[in-house]
């Protein structure tokens, strides 16, 4: 059993932190809205009333956070109050560049550091099937690959600081592009007369196939467990989408990638989210393409 303090517990940290607990592991959490602690608390994580609190007997520390802003302040607050060698894990999705000044603080401070930012949605989060991309030194790795074990199924070390968080970036810039792709080809397989299940017997076996037509088709009926079938109830939510792709967007910049379908990517999920579909789920974007017909 590991002493483990968890920052950050949403929809993502709440049942991470509390697959932890499932594992045996005593988890002390933290999170600045009271209805988020409470819940955590009924799944057996011990509530703190300050980060301080939270990690000052950890072994290990998990962040799980909104943006680098929030990383970028809560891991001081962290390091001061842990001694020299204890690992901090950052879960959270951000740029690379405060991803590597995170890694830098928990250097200064003699701690061993990750970034380690996930896929697999809030049902991966829940089942304890999150894929996690792993940035940082062999050791860190070595120690913090145990405890990320108890949240997801697949755990990759993909390089130094950051790599990680770049890892995720163009990953879920690949998804943003397929699922566009995917409610593209639905909607003129509609307007074409092809039904749903006909479109997705042939892609999902043939050249066509990929995650967003395989496991999250975005129309009703072919795959029973996607957010179609659930009133586009996410999953992944559109904004979560458009920050990943901004993501992306600035990497491209700074380091001179060429990224034209990304950058369009960003620009139809932003529209999206300004008609007011925030919070449904990143497939719902077809609706936006039926509406353009």
């Amino acid at each position: 059993m590991a002493r483990i303090a968890f920052i950050g517990l949403g929809n993502m940290g709440g049942p991470m932190a509390a697959n932890l607990v499932k594992a045996g592991h005593e988890v002390m959490g933290f999170d600045l809205a009271a209805p988020v602690l409470q819940a955590a608390e009924e799944t057996g994580v011990k509530p703190a009333s300050h980060i301080s609190q939270a990690v000052m007997e950890a072994e290990t520390v998990v962040t799980m956070l909104p943006q680098g802003k929030h990383v970028l302040t809560a891991w001081p607050d962290i390091l001061k109050s842990v001694p020299a060698g204890t690992l901090v894990i950052d879960c959270s999705t951000i740029d690379v560049e405060s991803a590597r000044k995170a890694h830098e603080m928990a250097k200064a401070a003699g701690c061993l550091s990750l970034d380690a930012p996930v896929s697999g949605g809030t049902g991966g989060a829940t089942a304890g099937t999150l894929t996690f991309m792993a940035g940082g030194s062999d050791e860190s790795f070595a120690k913090a690959k145990p405890i990320l074990e108890k949240m997801g199924k697949k755990i990759v070390h993909c390089g130094e600081a950051g790599a990680g968080q770049a890892a995720k970036i163009c990953n879920n810039m690949i998804l943003g592009i397929s699922m566009i792709g995917v409610c593209e080809a639905f909607v003129l397989g509609e307007k074409l007369g092809l039904s749903h299940q006909a479109l997705f017997d042939v892609a999902s076996t043939s050249s066509g196939q990929c995650w967003s037509i395989n496991t999250y088709c975005p129309v009703p009926g072919p795959v029973p467990t996607s957010p179609a079938n659930n009133e586009y109830k996410p999953g992944f939510a559109a904004a979560l989408m458009l920050k990943d792709l901004r993501l992306s967007q600035e990497a491209a910049l700074s380091s001179g990638a060429s990224t034209p379908l990304g950058a369009e990517a960003a620009q139809l999920y932003a529209l999206f989210e300004k008609q007011g579909n925030a919070g449904k789920d990143f497939s719902a974007i077809i609706e936006m393409f039926r509406e353009q017909r």
